[in-house]
Protein backbone atom coordinates (compact mmCIF):
# COMPACT_ATOMS: atom_id res chain seq x y z
CA UNK A 1 0.00 0.00 0.00
CA UNK A 2 1.44 3.19 -0.82
CA UNK A 3 1.07 5.91 1.96
CA UNK A 4 -1.33 8.47 1.01
CA UNK A 5 -1.82 11.79 3.13
CA UNK A 6 -3.55 15.54 2.88
CA UNK A 7 -3.50 18.70 4.24
CA UNK A 8 -7.00 20.42 3.66
CA UNK A 9 -6.92 23.90 5.13
CA UNK A 10 -10.10 26.33 4.51
CA UNK A 11 -8.93 29.54 2.35
CA UNK A 12 -10.95 31.62 5.45
CA UNK A 13 -7.50 33.25 7.07
CA UNK A 14 -4.09 33.40 7.13
CA UNK A 15 -1.85 29.68 7.41
CA UNK A 16 -2.03 29.51 11.42
CA UNK A 17 0.42 27.54 13.14
CA UNK A 18 -2.13 25.16 14.02
CA UNK A 19 -2.40 23.96 10.41
CA UNK A 20 1.06 24.41 9.96
CA UNK A 21 1.93 21.94 12.37
CA UNK A 22 -1.05 19.03 11.42
CA UNK A 23 1.01 19.62 7.80
CA UNK A 24 4.69 19.03 9.42
CA UNK A 25 3.09 15.70 10.89
CA UNK A 26 1.15 15.08 7.11
CA UNK A 27 4.55 15.37 5.66
CA UNK A 28 6.85 13.73 7.81
CA UNK A 29 4.89 10.16 7.94
CA UNK A 30 4.29 10.43 3.88
CA UNK A 31 8.30 11.30 3.52
CA UNK A 32 9.23 8.52 6.13
CA UNK A 33 7.17 5.88 4.61
CA UNK A 34 7.74 7.26 0.79
CA UNK A 35 4.46 7.82 0.49
CA UNK A 36 2.48 11.24 -1.05
CA UNK A 37 1.70 14.16 0.44
CA UNK A 38 -1.78 16.07 -0.86
CA UNK A 39 -2.96 19.82 -0.71
CA UNK A 40 -6.51 20.33 -0.54
CA UNK A 41 -7.77 23.70 -0.19
CA UNK A 42 -11.40 23.43 1.29
CA UNK A 43 -13.26 26.31 -0.52
CA UNK A 44 -16.81 25.20 0.16
CA UNK A 45 -17.23 28.48 2.00
CA UNK A 46 -17.86 30.89 -0.39
CA UNK A 47 -18.73 33.65 1.67
CA UNK A 48 -15.43 33.89 4.57
CA UNK A 49 -12.74 32.47 1.68
CA UNK A 50 -10.49 34.41 0.17
CA UNK A 51 -8.15 34.33 -3.18
CA UNK A 52 -5.47 36.29 -0.50
CA UNK A 53 -5.83 33.81 2.26
CA UNK A 54 -5.31 30.73 -0.30
CA UNK A 55 -2.20 32.10 -1.48
CA UNK A 56 -1.05 33.10 1.96
CA UNK A 57 -1.02 29.49 2.34
CA UNK A 58 0.41 27.82 -0.64
CA UNK A 59 3.34 30.93 0.49
CA UNK A 60 3.57 29.45 4.16
CA UNK A 61 3.77 25.55 3.17
CA UNK A 62 6.52 26.45 0.70
CA UNK A 63 8.32 28.49 2.78
CA UNK A 64 8.19 26.03 5.88
CA UNK A 65 9.61 23.05 2.80
CA UNK A 66 6.71 21.37 2.93
CA UNK A 67 6.82 20.66 -0.96
CA UNK A 68 3.60 18.56 -1.82
CA UNK A 69 2.66 15.83 -5.33
CA UNK A 70 -0.10 16.59 -5.87
CA UNK A 71 -2.70 19.45 -6.05
CA UNK A 72 -3.63 21.96 -5.14
CA UNK A 73 -7.16 20.52 -5.10
CA UNK A 74 -9.98 23.03 -5.22
CA UNK A 75 -13.29 21.58 -3.40
CA UNK A 76 -15.43 24.23 -5.54
CA UNK A 77 -13.91 22.60 -8.33
CA UNK A 78 -15.31 19.32 -7.33
CA UNK A 79 -18.98 20.05 -7.15
CA UNK A 80 -20.54 17.93 -10.03
CA UNK A 81 -18.81 15.14 -7.62
CA UNK A 82 -19.99 15.85 -4.33
CA UNK A 83 -23.98 16.33 -6.03
CA UNK A 84 -23.57 12.76 -7.24
CA UNK A 85 -22.45 11.48 -3.93
CA UNK A 86 -25.09 13.10 -2.24
CA UNK A 87 -27.82 11.52 -5.08
CA UNK A 88 -26.15 7.92 -4.30
CA UNK A 89 -27.14 8.54 -0.82
CA UNK A 90 -30.89 9.69 -1.16
CA UNK A 91 -31.50 6.92 -3.67
CA UNK A 92 -30.35 4.40 -1.17
CA UNK A 93 -32.56 5.77 0.91
CA UNK A 94 -29.45 6.72 3.68
CA UNK A 95 -30.43 10.49 3.02
CA UNK A 96 -33.23 12.73 2.96
CA UNK A 97 -34.67 16.02 2.37
CA UNK A 98 -35.29 18.02 5.38
CA UNK A 99 -37.58 20.89 5.29
CA UNK A 100 -37.68 21.91 8.89
CA UNK A 101 -37.21 26.42 9.45
CA UNK A 102 -34.49 27.70 10.96
CA UNK A 103 -37.44 28.78 13.92
CA UNK A 104 -38.30 25.69 14.56
CA UNK A 105 -34.80 24.73 15.14
CA UNK A 106 -34.46 27.77 17.78
CA UNK A 107 -37.28 26.79 19.16
CA UNK A 108 -36.04 23.01 19.47
CA UNK A 109 -32.75 24.08 21.05
CA UNK A 110 -34.63 26.34 23.40
CA UNK A 111 -36.51 23.53 24.59
CA UNK A 112 -33.95 21.15 25.19
CA UNK A 113 -31.96 23.79 26.76
CA UNK A 114 -34.52 23.82 29.01
CA UNK A 115 -34.62 20.68 29.92
CA UNK A 116 -30.61 20.91 30.08
CA UNK A 117 -30.82 18.66 27.48
CA UNK A 118 -27.79 18.53 24.78
CA UNK A 119 -28.47 19.86 21.56
CA UNK A 120 -29.80 17.76 18.76
CA UNK A 121 -31.65 17.72 15.92
CA UNK A 122 -34.67 15.34 16.55
CA UNK A 123 -34.98 13.44 13.22
CA UNK A 124 -38.43 15.06 12.25
CA UNK A 125 -38.76 14.63 8.47
CA UNK A 126 -36.49 11.62 8.43
CA UNK A 127 -39.82 9.92 6.89
CA UNK A 128 -42.38 12.50 5.25
CA UNK A 129 -44.45 11.20 2.88
CA UNK A 130 -44.58 12.20 -0.60
CA UNK A 131 -47.70 14.44 0.08
CA UNK A 132 -45.99 15.90 2.91
CA UNK A 133 -42.88 16.99 0.93
CA UNK A 134 -45.13 18.42 -1.63
CA UNK A 135 -46.76 20.81 0.90
CA UNK A 136 -43.24 22.21 2.37
CA UNK A 137 -42.51 23.03 -0.99
CA UNK A 138 -45.43 25.02 -1.49
CA UNK A 139 -44.94 26.96 1.59
CA UNK A 140 -41.82 27.77 0.21
CA UNK A 141 -39.53 26.00 2.07
CA UNK A 142 -36.34 25.70 1.75
CA UNK A 143 -34.44 22.15 2.28
CA UNK A 144 -31.44 20.49 3.40
CA UNK A 145 -29.92 17.07 2.45
CA UNK A 146 -29.36 15.01 6.14
CA UNK A 147 -27.91 11.85 6.30
CA UNK A 148 -29.40 9.27 8.49
CA UNK A 149 -27.41 8.44 12.29
CA UNK A 150 -28.98 5.49 14.29
CA UNK A 151 -28.91 6.29 17.84
CA UNK A 152 -27.95 2.99 19.17
CA UNK A 153 -25.41 2.71 16.40
CA UNK A 154 -21.46 2.40 18.26
CA UNK A 155 -18.70 3.37 16.25
CA UNK A 156 -14.96 1.90 16.69
CA UNK A 157 -12.08 2.77 15.77
CA UNK A 158 -8.00 2.55 16.12
CA UNK A 159 -6.97 5.62 16.48
CA UNK A 160 -2.69 5.66 15.75
CA UNK A 161 -2.12 8.25 18.54
CA UNK A 162 -5.19 7.61 21.25
CA UNK A 163 -5.79 3.72 20.32
CA UNK A 164 -9.16 2.44 20.65
CA UNK A 165 -12.17 4.67 20.54
CA UNK A 166 -16.02 4.16 20.87
CA UNK A 167 -18.07 6.48 19.54
CA UNK A 168 -22.22 6.42 20.18
CA UNK A 169 -24.86 7.43 17.41
CA UNK A 170 -26.76 9.44 20.10
CA UNK A 171 -23.91 11.01 20.98
CA UNK A 172 -23.42 12.87 17.46
CA UNK A 173 -26.58 15.02 17.56
CA UNK A 174 -29.20 13.32 15.45
CA UNK A 175 -28.78 12.95 11.38
CA UNK A 176 -25.90 15.22 9.73
CA UNK A 177 -26.35 17.84 7.41
CA UNK A 178 -24.56 16.91 4.63
CA UNK A 179 -25.75 19.81 1.70
CA UNK A 180 -27.73 22.64 1.47
CA UNK A 181 -30.39 23.26 -1.20
CA UNK A 182 -30.39 25.75 -4.12
CA UNK A 183 -33.02 26.26 -6.33
CA UNK A 184 -32.43 24.25 -8.64
CA UNK A 185 -31.06 20.94 -6.54
CA UNK A 186 -28.47 19.65 -4.46
CA UNK A 187 -26.50 22.63 -3.59
CA UNK A 188 -22.65 23.21 -1.48
CA UNK A 189 -21.67 20.21 0.22
CA UNK A 190 -20.86 20.79 3.99
CA UNK A 191 -17.53 19.61 5.34
CA UNK A 192 -18.12 16.47 6.72
CA UNK A 193 -19.42 15.33 3.46
CA UNK A 194 -16.93 16.84 1.26
CA UNK A 195 -14.39 15.59 3.44
CA UNK A 196 -15.30 12.08 2.78
CA UNK A 197 -15.65 11.96 -0.80
CA UNK A 198 -12.44 13.65 -1.34
CA UNK A 199 -10.31 11.20 0.65
CA UNK A 200 -12.25 8.37 -0.79
CA UNK A 201 -11.26 10.01 -4.39
CA UNK A 202 -8.53 10.96 -4.02
CA UNK A 203 -7.68 7.34 -1.64
CA UNK A 204 -6.06 8.83 1.24
CA UNK A 205 -5.22 6.10 3.23
CA UNK A 206 -4.25 8.23 6.43
CA UNK A 207 -6.21 11.01 7.72
CA UNK A 208 -3.59 12.71 10.29
CA UNK A 209 -5.66 15.62 11.82
CA UNK A 210 -6.03 17.74 15.46
CA UNK A 211 -8.09 16.13 18.13
CA UNK A 212 -10.42 18.74 17.90
CA UNK A 213 -11.54 16.60 14.75
CA UNK A 214 -12.53 13.26 16.85
CA UNK A 215 -16.25 14.04 16.85
CA UNK A 216 -15.91 14.22 13.21
CA UNK A 217 -14.29 11.11 12.54
CA UNK A 218 -16.86 9.01 13.90
CA UNK A 219 -19.84 10.81 11.59
CA UNK A 220 -17.69 10.30 8.56
CA UNK A 221 -16.97 6.65 9.47
CA UNK A 222 -20.54 6.18 9.18
CA UNK A 223 -20.08 7.99 5.75
CA UNK A 224 -17.28 5.47 4.54
CA UNK A 225 -19.82 2.43 5.73
CA UNK A 226 -22.66 4.05 3.88
CA UNK A 227 -20.62 4.48 0.79
CA UNK A 228 -19.45 1.09 0.99
CA UNK A 229 -15.63 2.31 1.04
CA UNK A 230 -12.66 1.38 3.72
CA UNK A 231 -12.14 3.88 5.75
CA UNK A 232 -8.60 5.50 6.34
CA UNK A 233 -6.66 5.34 9.26
CA UNK A 234 -6.99 7.99 12.04
CA UNK A 235 -4.47 9.61 13.86
CA UNK A 236 -5.54 12.60 16.05
CA UNK A 237 -2.42 15.09 17.41
CA UNK A 238 -2.49 16.92 20.26
CA UNK A 239 -3.63 20.53 20.33
CA UNK A 240 -1.19 23.44 20.61
CA UNK A 241 -1.80 25.30 23.96
CA UNK A 242 -0.63 28.34 25.36
CA UNK A 243 1.15 28.48 28.91
CA UNK A 244 -2.37 28.72 30.97
CA UNK A 245 -2.94 25.10 29.24
CA UNK A 246 -5.62 26.10 26.62
CA UNK A 247 -5.83 26.22 22.67
CA UNK A 248 -3.14 28.38 21.33
CA UNK A 249 -4.78 31.33 19.75
CA UNK A 250 -5.03 34.77 18.29
CA UNK A 251 -5.24 35.95 22.08
CA UNK A 252 -1.65 34.64 23.10
CA UNK A 253 -0.16 36.92 20.11
CA UNK A 254 0.13 34.02 17.95
CA UNK A 255 -1.44 34.31 13.89
CA UNK A 256 -0.24 33.23 10.77
CA UNK A 257 2.88 31.71 9.83
CA UNK A 258 4.12 35.15 8.43
CA UNK A 259 3.98 36.72 11.51
CA UNK A 260 6.40 34.36 13.00
CA UNK A 261 8.50 35.49 9.76
CA UNK A 262 8.08 38.94 10.38
CA UNK A 263 9.34 38.32 14.24
CA UNK A 264 12.42 36.97 12.76
CA UNK A 265 12.57 33.47 12.78
CA UNK A 266 13.56 31.39 10.44
CA UNK A 267 12.14 28.97 7.83
CA UNK A 268 14.49 25.73 9.22
CA UNK A 269 13.95 26.73 13.14
CA UNK A 270 10.07 26.82 12.42
CA UNK A 271 9.36 23.59 10.96
CA UNK A 272 11.55 22.02 13.43
CA UNK A 273 10.03 23.55 16.49
CA UNK A 274 6.79 22.54 15.11
CA UNK A 275 8.07 18.88 14.75
CA UNK A 276 8.70 19.09 18.32
CA UNK A 277 5.20 20.42 18.94
CA UNK A 278 4.01 16.90 20.36
CA UNK A 279 6.14 14.54 18.75
CA UNK A 280 9.99 13.40 20.36
CA UNK A 281 12.88 11.55 18.55
CA UNK A 282 13.73 8.22 19.92
CA UNK A 283 16.91 10.30 21.19
CA UNK A 284 15.29 13.04 23.84
CA UNK A 285 17.59 14.90 23.82
CA UNK A 286 17.80 15.43 20.11
CA UNK A 287 16.02 19.11 19.56
CA UNK A 288 17.83 20.70 16.19
CA UNK A 289 17.20 18.66 13.14
CA UNK A 290 15.86 19.25 9.23
CA UNK A 291 12.61 18.37 8.34
CA UNK A 292 14.36 15.14 5.97
CA UNK A 293 16.40 14.23 9.50
CA UNK A 294 12.94 13.92 11.39
CA UNK A 295 11.13 12.07 8.94
CA UNK A 296 13.52 9.07 9.16
CA UNK A 297 12.55 8.83 12.34
CA UNK A 298 9.09 9.63 12.39
CA UNK A 299 6.31 7.65 14.14
CA UNK A 300 2.85 8.35 15.66
CA UNK A 301 4.13 5.62 18.24
CA UNK A 302 6.47 8.98 20.15
CA UNK A 303 3.36 11.69 19.43
CA UNK A 304 1.95 12.30 22.76
CA UNK A 305 -1.94 12.48 23.78
CA UNK A 306 -1.30 15.49 25.97
CA UNK A 307 -1.74 19.02 24.47
CA UNK A 308 1.56 20.79 23.69
CA UNK A 309 2.57 23.87 24.93
CA UNK A 310 3.69 26.52 23.04
CA UNK A 311 7.24 27.66 24.77
CA UNK A 312 8.61 30.80 23.37
CA UNK A 313 11.86 30.60 25.26
CA UNK A 314 12.31 26.71 23.49
CA UNK A 315 11.55 28.42 19.97
CA UNK A 316 14.16 31.45 20.37
CA UNK A 317 17.09 28.81 21.55
CA UNK A 318 16.04 26.69 18.32
CA UNK A 319 15.90 30.04 16.24
CA UNK A 320 19.35 31.29 17.60
CA UNK A 321 20.93 27.98 16.56
CA UNK A 322 19.68 28.07 12.89
CA UNK A 323 21.04 31.52 13.13
CA UNK A 324 24.45 31.12 14.48
CA UNK A 325 25.47 27.93 12.36
CA UNK A 326 24.03 29.85 9.17
CA UNK A 327 26.79 30.56 6.16
CA UNK A 328 27.44 34.47 6.30
CA UNK A 329 26.08 34.78 2.62
CA UNK A 330 22.71 32.98 3.47
CA UNK A 331 22.60 35.08 6.91
CA UNK A 332 23.06 38.06 4.95
CA UNK A 333 20.28 37.33 2.11
CA UNK A 334 17.86 36.91 4.98
CA UNK A 335 18.72 39.94 6.75
CA UNK A 336 18.68 42.51 4.10
CA UNK A 337 14.70 42.55 4.00
CA UNK A 338 15.02 43.56 7.42
CA UNK A 339 17.29 45.96 7.43
CA UNK A 340 15.67 47.36 3.75
CA UNK A 341 11.96 47.36 6.10
CA UNK A 342 13.91 49.72 8.91
CA UNK A 343 14.94 51.99 6.04
CA UNK A 344 18.33 51.67 6.28
CA UNK A 345 20.09 52.86 3.34
CA UNK A 346 22.48 49.99 2.24
CA UNK A 347 24.63 52.71 0.45
CA UNK A 348 27.18 54.88 0.95
CA UNK A 349 30.20 52.10 0.95
CA UNK A 350 27.87 49.43 2.27
CA UNK A 351 28.44 47.39 -0.37
CA UNK A 352 27.77 43.19 -0.37
CA UNK A 353 31.20 42.05 1.41
CA UNK A 354 31.04 44.97 4.02
CA UNK A 355 27.25 43.77 4.56
CA UNK A 356 28.75 40.45 5.02
CA UNK A 357 31.49 41.45 7.17
CA UNK A 358 28.66 43.63 9.66
CA UNK A 359 26.99 39.80 9.44
CA UNK A 360 30.04 38.45 10.63
CA UNK A 361 30.13 40.51 13.34
CA UNK A 362 26.28 40.53 14.82
CA UNK A 363 25.43 37.52 13.95
CA UNK A 364 26.57 35.46 16.99
CA UNK A 365 24.37 37.99 19.02
CA UNK A 366 21.33 37.24 17.34
CA UNK A 367 18.64 35.47 17.91
CA UNK A 368 15.79 36.42 15.87
CA UNK A 369 16.65 37.56 12.75
CA UNK A 370 14.75 41.29 13.41
CA UNK A 371 17.10 41.75 16.17
CA UNK A 372 19.75 42.74 13.87
CA UNK A 373 17.82 46.04 12.99
CA UNK A 374 18.48 47.41 16.42
CA UNK A 375 22.18 45.95 17.10
CA UNK A 376 22.84 47.11 13.51
CA UNK A 377 21.82 50.64 13.85
CA UNK A 378 24.85 52.34 14.65
CA UNK A 379 26.26 51.46 11.20
CA UNK A 380 23.62 53.00 9.09
CA UNK A 381 23.12 56.17 11.01
CA UNK A 382 25.25 59.53 10.80
CA UNK A 383 25.17 60.09 14.47
CA UNK A 384 24.52 58.22 17.52
CA UNK A 385 22.94 58.99 21.03
CA UNK A 386 24.44 58.85 23.53
CA UNK A 387 23.26 56.45 26.63
CA UNK A 388 23.38 57.97 30.10
CA UNK A 389 26.60 55.39 30.83
CA UNK A 390 28.10 56.73 27.21
CA UNK A 391 27.58 59.89 28.44
CA UNK A 392 29.11 59.64 31.75
CA UNK A 393 31.99 57.88 30.52
CA UNK A 394 32.57 60.59 27.89
CA UNK A 395 32.66 63.16 31.05
CA UNK A 396 35.30 61.32 32.64
CA UNK A 397 38.71 62.85 33.88
CA UNK A 398 41.03 61.60 31.11
CA UNK A 399 38.26 60.97 28.12
CA UNK A 400 38.84 63.99 26.39
CA UNK A 401 42.78 63.55 26.24
CA UNK A 402 42.35 59.81 24.87
CA UNK A 403 39.59 60.54 22.19
CA UNK A 404 42.30 63.30 21.04
CA UNK A 405 45.27 60.94 20.80
CA UNK A 406 43.05 58.35 18.83
CA UNK A 407 42.24 61.22 16.51
CA UNK A 408 45.37 62.21 15.74
CA UNK A 409 46.80 58.56 15.60
CA UNK A 410 44.06 58.11 12.96
CA UNK A 411 44.99 60.80 10.83
CA UNK A 412 48.47 59.29 10.35
CA UNK A 413 47.76 55.77 10.02
CA UNK A 414 45.01 53.23 7.58
CA UNK A 415 42.82 51.77 9.78
CA UNK A 416 43.47 47.97 9.91
CA UNK A 417 42.89 45.71 12.98
CA UNK A 418 46.16 45.71 13.83
CA UNK A 419 46.74 49.29 13.10
CA UNK A 420 43.67 50.08 15.52
CA UNK A 421 45.42 47.65 18.03
CA UNK A 422 48.72 49.68 17.50
CA UNK A 423 46.81 53.10 18.43
CA UNK A 424 45.48 51.98 21.20
CA UNK A 425 49.13 50.71 22.81
CA UNK A 426 50.19 54.04 21.89
CA UNK A 427 47.53 55.97 23.49
CA UNK A 428 47.62 54.10 26.87
CA UNK A 429 51.42 54.81 26.66
CA UNK A 430 51.53 58.59 25.65
CA UNK A 431 48.86 59.43 28.06
CA UNK A 432 49.49 57.40 30.76
CA UNK A 433 46.07 55.75 31.59
CA UNK A 434 44.74 52.40 31.78
CA UNK A 435 43.93 50.70 28.61
CA UNK A 436 39.90 49.81 29.81
CA UNK A 437 39.58 53.74 29.71
CA UNK A 438 40.90 54.19 26.26
CA UNK A 439 38.01 51.34 25.25
CA UNK A 440 35.30 52.56 27.10
CA UNK A 441 36.22 55.81 26.11
CA UNK A 442 36.00 55.01 22.07
CA UNK A 443 33.32 52.90 21.89
CA UNK A 444 31.53 55.29 23.89
CA UNK A 445 32.22 57.67 21.23
CA UNK A 446 31.72 55.03 18.18
CA UNK A 447 28.45 53.78 19.08
CA UNK A 448 27.20 55.86 21.96
CA UNK A 449 27.16 52.85 24.81
CA UNK A 450 29.17 50.94 26.92
CA UNK A 451 27.82 47.21 25.64
CA UNK A 452 27.55 45.85 21.87
CA UNK A 453 29.55 43.92 19.38
CA UNK A 454 33.50 43.31 19.26
CA UNK A 455 34.85 47.07 19.28
CA UNK A 456 37.69 47.25 16.81
CA UNK A 457 35.54 45.18 14.15
CA UNK A 458 32.80 47.90 14.69
CA UNK A 459 35.45 50.69 14.18
CA UNK A 460 36.78 49.33 11.02
CA UNK A 461 33.48 48.88 9.21
CA UNK A 462 32.77 52.70 10.17
CA UNK A 463 36.12 53.27 9.16
CA UNK A 464 34.88 51.56 5.67
CA UNK A 465 31.83 53.83 5.43
CA UNK A 466 33.53 57.21 6.93
CA UNK A 467 31.50 57.39 10.06
CA UNK A 468 34.26 56.73 12.63
CA UNK A 469 36.36 60.23 12.57
CA UNK A 470 32.94 62.15 12.98
CA UNK A 471 31.42 60.34 15.32
CA UNK A 472 34.92 60.67 17.57
CA UNK A 473 34.75 64.52 17.21
CA UNK A 474 31.54 64.43 18.25
CA UNK A 475 31.97 62.57 21.20
CA UNK A 476 35.10 65.18 22.21
CA UNK A 477 32.46 67.65 22.06
CA UNK A 478 30.58 65.82 24.71
CA UNK A 479 33.60 65.65 27.07
CA UNK A 480 32.98 69.48 27.86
Amino acid sequence: MTVRVRIAPSPTGNLHIGTARTAVFNWLFARHHGGQFILRIEDTDSERSRPEYTENILQGLRWLGLNWDEGPFFQTQRLDLYKEAVQTLLDQGLAYRCYTTAEELEALREAQKARSEAPRYDNRHRHLTPEQETAYKAQGRSFVIRFKIEDDREIVWNDLVRGKMVWQGRDLGGDMVIARATADGIGMPLYNFAVVVDDMDMQITHVIRGEDHIANTAKQILLYEAFGAKEPEFAHTPLILNQEGRKLSKRDGVTSIFDFKQMGFTAQAMANYMTLLGWSAPDSTQEIFTLEQAAKQFSFERVNKAGAKFDWAKLDWINSQYIHNMPVDQLTDLLIPYWEEAGYQLTGGRDRPWLEQLVTLIGPSLTRLVDAVAISELFFTQTVEFSSEASAQLKQEGSAATLKGIIAALDNHQLTEASAQEMIKQVVKEQNVKKGLVMKALRAALTGDLHGPDLIQSWLLLNQIGLDKPRLLRALAETN
